[in-house]
């Protein structure tokens, strides 16, 4: 019985995807399956999952993402309407601090909770695959953060986004165009600083973004006793969950962001439940701060994190801010093999100051790619402090005095593609797609400084037996600000406010 439902749900997908196909080049079928990585199956062992958790192909998703934990998790709405987990995803690599991004540039990952429409979905990503996270949303705005173009994309290689491998985003872009199929409009993407356990609010009780985190908590508790996607609303420059309008108004309240908040109230089971865990976890909390839980070293100046699963199959391999914080549910020992792809060029995070070396992967064996891979651009020529030629002219007397300290000059970043328009990030992950792709251009790759000029063809995946070197110390970047993130119906003109 259940072999038939797994043939019959691949044949759907397929049957689906070829009618993409010919529904005609705008729609946004045509744009989530342009290509075919873009087009690839949902895995049969993910369906075989969804089968013993009484989950359709196309049903709904919701997806989670922990920076400290460097996990991504999958949840799918099952027959009974309420979302379960499907799948947890260890991160290969995000960048900049725990807590929201603030301005361009910073290098933040940001955190709050945004909605993903098949618009914002990327089949010509340089990237592998990607989707565009809709930062900054109405809440951001209202605060003058700014940022653009920042994502969850494959290729382990991050500037402000959340990079998973090619392997780990080719699945989850699966998930996402198989449930806009089945009609989802948008889901819902919810990044957090790390889980949010009383544990863990008591070792960052001292840090400066918590008033940010314990409003984005409200978000998190909803979900959790509801299992439900919660509604979110901005006003008075802050989130609201799952309100409603008063039981004596004849309309809907309106919300904006920036100005005071209409008359709501929230379902009192919703209320209730809320209230009933908040109050358990403030009592362990208060008895954790009482017994003296140390507190998180702040600014510390560490680029991001790297789930252990990958960073102790990376010679060097630090996972930086990542390190397993409470409530991980992925463990090493559960991984025989990294699952994907580690590019020979990923760079771990690094203490401040230290140079970023090119790492690369060690007892390299060949894995089947899971589609073609079609790069948009090339990585940046590797940069170098002091050259080979300038070391050789000093020692036969050529250059003189000066050349003994002058330093290389920087390399020059790799042009983009005439056609490709250069985005806003500065850094970032994605730039902006060119003209004439459909409906979701390709972006240009950004020049990363000290990676390998060219990447192996496939990519090699790191075999379990690779030795694991000792972890540098990690690397500084911008200690970002603080502040909250995100709105849940208002789905429409999110990619471009990310502009």
């Amino acid at each position: 019985m259940n072999y038939r439902t797994l043939v019959r749900a691949l044949i759907a997908s397929a049957a689906l995807a070829a009618g993409a196909l010919l529904a005609g080049c705008d729609s946004d079928e045509i744009s989530l399956a342009a290509n075919a990585k873009a087009n690839q199956p949902v895995p049969p062992k993910l369906i075989a999952a969804m089968t013993e958790k009484d989950m359709d192909l196309q049903s709904p998703i919701l997806v989670r993402l922990f920076k400290q934990e460097a996990e991504l998790e999958v949840w799918k709405q099952d027959r009974s309407g309420r979302f379960t987990l499907l799948k947890t995803y260890p991160i290969c690599r995000w960048s900049g601090d725990l807590g929201p991004k603030v301005r361009e540039g910073d290098r933040q990952a940001p955190e709050g909770f945004y909605s993903i429409t098949p618009g914002q979905m990327n089949p010509q990503s340089a990237y592998y695959l990607s989707f565009n996270t809709g930062y900054p949303n109405a809440y951001d705005q209202a605060l003058g953060h700014t940022g653009s173009q920042l994502m969850v994309h494959g290729d382990c290689s991050s500037r402000g986004c959340y990079a998973m491998t090619d392997e780990q985003i080719m699945e989850i872009y699966a998930l996402g165009r198989e449930s806009f199929f089945g009609g989802q409009k948008a889901f819902q993407f919810q990044a957090y600083p790390f889980r949010m356990t009383p544990i863990n609010m008591a070792k960052h009780r001292n840090n400066p973004n918590m008033p940010f985190w314990k409003m984005i908590k409200e978000g998190y508790d909803h979900f959790e006793v509801t299992r439900q996607e919660p509604k979110v609303n901005f006003c008075e420059k802050k989130y609201v969950f799952d309100a409603v309008k008063p039981p004596d108004a004849k309309q809907d309240p309106m919300f904006q962001a920036s100005a005071k908040c209409p008359a709501y109230v929230i379902p009192d089971e919703i209320a209730d439940a809320v209230r009933e865990k908040q109050e358990q976890e403030l009592a362990e909390y208060a008895k954790l701060v009482a017994k003296g839980t140390p507190v998180a070293k702040l600014n510390t100046g560490i680029d991001g994190g790297m789930n252990q699963v990958f960073a102790a199959r990376v010679p060097g391999g630090n996972t930086g801010l990542s390190e397993g914080g409470e409530g991980q549910s992925l463990s090493l020992s559960g991984f025989s093999r990294a699952p994907g792809t580690i590019p020979s060029t990923v760079n771990p995070p690094h203490a401040p100051g230290a140079d970023e070396p090119v790492v690369a992967a060690p007892a390299l064996t060949p894995a089947p790619a899971p589609a073609p891979p079609t790069r948009v651009a090339s990585a940046a020529p590797t940069a170098q402090s002091d050259g080979f030629f300038s070391n050789l002219a000093r020692k036969i007397g050529l250059g003189g005095t000066a050349d003994t300290t002058a330093a290389t000059p920087p390399p020059s970043p790799a042009k983009p593609k005439p056609e490709a328009k250069r985005g806003e990030q500065a850094p970032r992950s994605e730039a902006a797609a060119p003209k004439g792709a459909a409906s979701k251009p390709a972006e240009t790759k950004p020049a990363e400084t000290r990676q390998a000029a060219t990447r192996p063809q496939p990519k090699p995946s790191v075999s379990d037996s690779a030795p694991v070197a000792e972890a540098p110390a990690p690397k500084d970047t911008l200690v970002a600000g603080s502040q909250p993130i995100v709105q849940t119906n208002s789905f429409d003109s999110r990619f471009s406010a990310a502009k």
